[in-house]
């Protein structure tokens, strides 16, 4: 358990760190990061690039990232600058031209530009999986909480106002929208009597997913708010916590040297001793995120507070699509303590082009990479896809009847009787995601396919009783 008086760094620990006192956080975004040291080795053609590109999609990287985890002698090719920094073919090029014309003329329209960034996301597919139409709850008087999301029986999602922002963003992050500030394409909520008003009615709900953006950007004390009445035994039916977080590898000071994060850890060890099972569902994409002492620390120090990290990441073009990169990072995750949870099919939103793998490529990969780690690694499942109908797994590609074909199953479903059930799709080569798939042996349709049409029709909005 957590010692009260735990100092937030022992000796041992010190010496990785660059200055003798804790670093204070320091962001670039796309207003000011040609200020830091680091883009000079940039070229000019290198630099417009990234502002015509974020002009689109969020940029933000804290000082952590660009000065610990890139490698800036294999710039453009490390892959934590692929995924921190914008690329020039993350954009069509044909959007990629308009963008930067209208950025290249001497004064900047900006009311052009506004409008022709705006067109351009709205092609991008902001909010995948029917975000927006389908899995938002109802309150008592039949209002939508635009900050919860209900997809899965068991699993709430929770958006809160205060953390929809990240220490740094992904470039493929398939919740962008929640950071170019259209309010649109935004969810969050900050009435914390909507979410434990939500939580007391629906006694099925027994996770609780804290969301973002980070939560972990939030302070203590606003934290606090949200997670401390859980304690309370009207809501022991919410027996897991799981905080979505990339914070442990892109600002793994939260929880070791920031002003509260001893606070931080005693409120995830109060409310493990309640009987909560506290879960950092931790986004670890590559093993160079790992590779510093202070992240070694902060792994430690949350285990201490009773908390299980859970790893998970998409499969990405360009940074991690080869299976010796989650070989490594599986085998590290495990040593540390860490349980590899998903690897999942980079989403069909945002860059969606520049990250894709086909389905059987990945499927490959995975099968590679699973077979050489020992058991304790082969928690991580996958490839799984995050479609609109569930969580839909590649288990093989294999021949019936003369037939190539994807064997597949779901995860997590819509509907609780999809779980589990296998299905086939004709073998597709260029299939990246479910909605290119074609039902195998002749089928018309997919077995859930009648019932998710009628999921999704608007007159039935998702309130699970």
């Amino acid at each position: 358990m957590l010692n009260n008086n735990i100092a937030l760094l022992r000796p041992q620990d010190r010496a990785p760190l660059r200055t003798p006192t804790p670093p204070r956080y320091r962001v670039y975004t796309a207003r000011n990061w040609r200020q830091m040291p680091q883009a000079a080795s940039l070229s000019e053609e290198q630099r417009f690039a990234v502002d015509v590109v974020a002009a689109v999609l969020p940029f933000r990287v804290d000082a952590y990232v660009v000065d610990e985890l890139i490698d800036w002698d294999r710039v453009p090719d490390d892959p934590l600058f692929r995924l921190s920094f914008p690329q020039r073919e993350m954009l069509d090029p044909q959007d990629f031209d308009r963008i930067a014309g209208i950025l290249r003329k001497p004064k900047t329209n900006r009311e052009a530009l506004q409008r022709a960034v705006r067109e351009v996301r709205h092609k991008l597919n902001p909010h995948p999986a029917g975000q927006l139409e389908l899995n938002r709850p109802r309150d008592e008087n039949g209002e939508v909480i635009n900050g919860l999301q209900h997809k899965y029986r068991e699993t709430v999602l929770f958006f809160p106002k205060a953390g929809q922002v990240c220490h740094s963003y992904c470039t493929f992050c398939f919740r962008w929208a929640q950071f170019v500030g259209d309010q649109d394409l935004k969810m969050a909520v900050d009435d914390t009597s909507r979410l434990h008003g939500y939580l007391a009615r629906h006694r099925e709900v027994s996770d609780l997913l804290v969301t973002g953006g980070d939560p972990m950007v939030m302070s203590t004390r606003r934290l606090r708010e949200y997670l401390g009445p859980l304690e309370d035994p009207h809501f022991d039916h919410v027996q897991t916590i799981r905080i979505g977080s990339k914070a442990l590898s892109f600002w793994p000071q939260r929880f070791v040297t920031d002003d509260d994060a001893d606070g931080l850890l005693r409120l995830f060890e109060q409310l493990a001793r309640r009987g909560k099972h506290i879960a950092l569902m931790a986004h670890l994409n590559h093993p160079n995120e790992m590779r510093t002492r202070i992240f070694e620390t902060a792994v430690r120090r949350l285990r201490d507070a009773g908390v299980q990290i859970r790893t998970q990441a998409p499969l990405l073009a360009n940074i991690n699509d080869d299976a010796d990169a989650w070989v490594r990072m599986w085998r590290k995750q495990v040593r540390l303590g860490l349980v590899p949870y998903y690897m999942f099919v980079e989403r069909d939103t945002g860059a969606r082009h520049y990250f894709e793998v086909p389905l059987h490529r990945a499927w490959n990969i995975y099968r590679e990479a699973i077979s050489q780690v020992s058991g304790l690694a082969r928690t991580a499942r996958g490839p799984s896809m995050s479609a609109g109908p569930g969580k839909v797994e590649i288990q093989g590609v294999t021949e019936i009847n003369g037939e190539k074909v994807f064997v597949l199953r779901f995860i997590q479903g819509r509907s609780a009787d999809w779980v589990q059930r296998p299905f086939f799709a004709r073998y597709d080569e260029n299939a990246s995601w479910l909605d290119h798939l074609q039902p195998a042996f002749g089928e018309d349709r997919f077995f859930f396919e009648d019932e998710y049409a009628a999921l999704s029709r608007p007159r039935h909005p998702i309130e699970l009783n």
